[in-house]
């Protein structure tokens, strides 16, 4: 729709039990929807979380910097 806002067009998902935390893919996320969760894995580890989906436009870059294959992502 012509003259709305934008919506988001994409969706991650982070592998909780997998994630060591290494927090890189926050910084690369343009529209920081990702934030470092307080929840602990089975790993001992404080893993990222998705924070604001509605902001997420699909873009990726989280998953190319993710160096566990942690983020999966669809458009």
């Amino acid at each position: 729709m012509k003259g709305t806002a934008a919506q988001a067009t994409g969706r991650i998902e982070i592998d909780f039990e997998r994630c060591k935390a290494c927090e890189l893919c926050v910084p690369a996320c343009p529209k920081t929807c990702i934030e470092m969760g307080k929840g602990i894995n089975r790993q001992g580890y404080a893993a990222a979380v998705f924070a604001r989906p509605g902001d997420c436009t699909g873009c990726a870059i989280c998953a190319e910097f993710c160096p566990d294959v942690c983020i999966r992502v669809w458009r």
